[in-house]
């Protein structure tokens, strides 16, 4: 059997999530961030002083990857760290004004990428096709194993 790609849950996600990215970007491009700083913005903007283990564990990330974010957020002015009060091993990541001062119009920027790619939706799809999506996001956790278990792949 030949493999379908416009039958592929997994191409088709991917393909969209990468059409949802180039979308985002063009829209923040202004604010001078990129999509790529947007996840790590968005846990913060929830709760300001995370660890950079809070974000590896909120957005299920590497921890190399969250690092060279982390660096390029700081390079940009968007946050800074600083040493744990109670635990000097562990630093703190915390939004710097530019950082906070972004998240209304990097938000309303990604509500209307939302809103765009799903105009072609009535509002009850729109719920639906977020809820079945979120299905997939759990099925997807649960299914994961670490890496040397059994079933690993």
């Amino acid at each position: 059997m030949e493999f379908e790609k416009n039958l592929s849950a997994g191409y088709l996600v991917n393909h969209l999530a990468r059409m949802f990215e180039r979308a985002l970007a063009e829209r923040i491009r202004p604010l001078g961030i990129t999509p790529g700083v947007f996840p790590a913005l968005l846990e913060l903007w929830a709760g300001d002083g995370l660890t950079q283990k809070d974000l590896v564990n909120r957005l299920d990330i590497e921890q190399a990857t969250i690092a060279n974010t982390l660096a390029r957020m700081e390079r940009d002015g968007l946050i800074r760290r600083e040493r744990d009060q109670a635990d000097g091993r562990v630093q703190r990541v915390w939004l710097t004004k530019r950082g906070r001062s972004l998240r209304d119009p990097a938000t309303q920027a990604a509500d209307g990428v939302n809103r765009d790619m799903l105009a072609s939706f009535s509002c009850e799809e729109q719920q639906r096709l977020i809820e079945l999506m979120g299905q997939l996001v759990d099925t997807a956790h649960r299914q994961r194993t670490p890496a040397g278990q059994p079933g690993a792949v």
